[in-house]
C-alpha cells in the first residue's frame, strides 16, 4: 500500500517533470550530452552521495530518469528480468514489474542490456528475450508484447542488446541478427532454428501495435551480420528539415524515413575486413551519432571512424564520405558523445579519449585516462561517454568513475564506486545529480 501511494503522487506530478530529464540512453539529444549545470565534480562512496540502492543483477542497462522516478532493468538469482522504478529523492523502491523469466546470459552480458525509454508519463522496455512492455509511472501495465513469438527469438552471439528509441509520437525498435539460427547462440534451441530478418519495427506507443516492419537488407556474413546499436533520430537541417532514423549493423550505416522505414541512403566501407579472413566476425555496437549534419560511425573492434554528410541518397559510401578518421584509436563498445561541433570518440580498451572537428574530422585534442589497477592490469570502459557542465563523465568495468575537463580532455578527478568487475552502464545526469549503476549498485552522486 504505501509504495503504490508513493506511485500515485509519482503519477500526479509527472507533468511537472524535472528539468534536463534523461529520458533515453543517450539523453535528451540523442548524442550523450546534456544541458544540466552544477553538476559534481569531485565525490566518492561516502561523500557527496545523496543515496544509494543495492540492486539484485548484473545489467549494462543506463537509468532513466525523468519526474520523481528512476528506472533500471536487473535480471535476479532466478532469472526473472526487472524493470525497477526507484523514488529519485530518496533512492527507495516505488514499484517493479517482472518482464519475463527466462534471463539469458553471455560472458557479462545479459538480456537486460536494453535501457527503457520515457515521456514522462509511459516507460517502456524490452529484454532479449524479445518481451516488450509499457506501464504507466504508477506501475501500472499499459500493454505488453512477445516478439519473439511475433517474429522468432532474437539470433545474437552476445545477447540482444538494442534499446527501444521513442521519436515523433512511435516507439523504434531493431533487430539486427544472424541468419540461419543454428542453435548455437544463447537461448535457440532445436525449435527455433531457421531463417531469420533483420528489421527495424514501428509501433504505435500507446498500444504497442505495429504500425510498419521494414526489412533491413544487408549482404554482411555471419556474425558481422549482428548489432547491438540502437536507432539514433536526426532532422537534417534543423527544424523544418527532415528528419531520419540512423541504423548502425550489418556493414553499413543507413539512413531512414521515420514514417515509412523505407532505407534514404546507405554508407558502407565501415568493416575493414569485408571480404577477408575474420571479416564475418565484425559486429557492431557503438550506435551512430550525429553532429553539423554529419551522421559518425565507428567501424567495429577499432575500426576507422567515417564521417558522411546525410544530405543525398542511394549509395553515399563515396560520394558523401566527408572524412575517416583511421587512428586504431576508436571504441569497440563505446559510443561517440557530440557535443557543440565536435565528436568525442573513445577507446574504451586503450583508455583514449579524442575530440575530433565535426566537419572536418581534424583531431582536436587526445588524451589517456592512463589508469591502472596493478595486478588486474588497465582498466577496461564499456560504457559511453557523457557531457555536461563543461565535462566528460565516465566509468569503467571496475566502476572506476572518471571526470574529465571537455576544453582539452585532462583528467581532473576518478574515484572508485566499489563492487564487482561488470560495470557497463553508461553515467545519467538529471537535476544537477548522477546517476551511476555498479554492478551492484544504483548511486545518486550530488545534492
Amino acid at each position: 500500500m504505501k509504495l503504490r501511494t508513493i506511485a500515485s503522487f509519482v503519477v500526479i506530478s509527472a507533468a511537472s517533470a524535472f528539468a534536463g530529464d534523461w529520458q533515453q540512453w543517450r539523453g535528451p539529444e540523442f548524442n550523450g550530452t546534456s544541458p544540466e549545470k552544477n553538476l559534481p565534480s569531485k565525490w566518492s562512496q561516502t561523500e557527496g552521495v545523496k543515496w544509494s540502492l543495492d540492486l539484485p543483477g548484473i545489467s549494462g542497462a543506463t537509468p532513466i530518469v525523468s519526474g520523481g522516478l528512476v528506472f533500471v532493468m536487473s535480471p535476479d538469482p532466478e532469472n526473472k528480468q526487472w524493470l525497477i522504478a526507484v523514488d529519485r529523492k530518496t533512492g527507495k523502491v516505488a514499484w517493479k514489474q517482472n518482464i519475463a523469466g527466462g534471463a539469458l546470459a553471455k560472458g557479462r552480458g545479459n538480456s537486460t542490456s536494453p535501457s527503457p525509454v520515457t515521456d514522462g508519463e509511459t516507460v517502456w522496455t524490452i529484454v532479449g528475450t524479445g518481451q516488450l512492455a509499457a506501464f504507466d509511472f504508477s506501475g501500472k501495465e499499459i500493454w505488453k508484447r512477445d516478439l519473439a513469438k511475433d517474429y522468432g527469438k532474437f539470433n545474437i552471439n552476445w545477447v540482444y542488446g538494442s534499446s527501444p528509441t521513442l521519436f515523433g509520437g512511435k516507439l523504434y525498435v531493431l533487430v539486427l541478427q544472424r541468419t540461419p539460427a543454428d542453435g548455437s547462440y544463447p537461448g535457440i534451441e532445436d525449435a527455433d532454428k531457421g531463417p531469420r530478418e533483420s528489421y527495424l519495427l514501428a509501433l504505435d506507443p500507446k498500444t504497442g501495435k505495429t504500425l510498419w516492419k521494414h526489412i533491413r537488407p544487408t549482404d554482411a556474413e555471419q556474425e558481422t551480420q549482428e548489432t547491438y546499436a540502437t536507432v539514433i533520430p536526426h532532422t537534417v537541417g534543423g527544424p523544418g528539415g527532415k528528419a531520419q532514423l540512423l541504423i548502425a549493423g550489418g556493414d553499413y550505416l543507413t539512413g531512414h524515413d521515420p514514417e515509412t522505414g523505407a532505407e534514404l541512403w546507405r554508407g558502407g566501407g565501415i568493416n575493414n575486413k569485408k571480404g577477408l579472413s575474420g571479416g564475418g566476425f565484425m559486429r557492431l555496437v557503438p550506435s551512430a551519432v550525429v553532429s553539423e549534419n554529419i551522421a559518425l560511425v565507428c567501424g567495429p573492434k577499432q575500426s576507422a571512424a567515417i564521417g558522411y554528410r546525410m544530405d543525398a541518397t542511394g549509395d553515399i559510401t563515396e560520394k558523401n564520405r566527408a572524412w575517416t578518421f583511421d587512428e586504431k584509436n576508436t571504441p569497440d563498445t563505446c559510443t561517440p558523445a557530440a557535443h557543440g561541433g565536435k565528436f568525442y570518440v573513445f577507446n574504451g580498451d586503450k583508455q583514449v579519449m579524442t575530440c575530433l572537428d565535426a566537419k572536418t574530422g581534424t583531431k582536436v585534442w587526445q588524451e589517456s585516462f592512463g589508469l591502472d589497477r596493478s595486478a588486474k592490469g588497465s582498466e577496461i570502459f564499456r560504457a559511453s561517454p557523457t557531457i555536461a557542465d563543461g565535462k566528460i563523465y565516465n566509468i569503467g568495468e571496475r566502476a572506476t568513475a572518471v571526470v574529465q575537463n571537455l576544453a582539452d580532455g585532462k583528467v581532473i578527478f576518478t574515484t572508485s564506486m566499489g563492487g564487482g568487475d561488470a560495470t557497463r552502464s553508461t553515467i545519467a545526469v538529471s537535476d544537477g545529480n548522477l546517476f551511476i549503476r555498479t554492478s551492484e549498485k544504483l548511486w545518486c552522486i550530488g545534492k
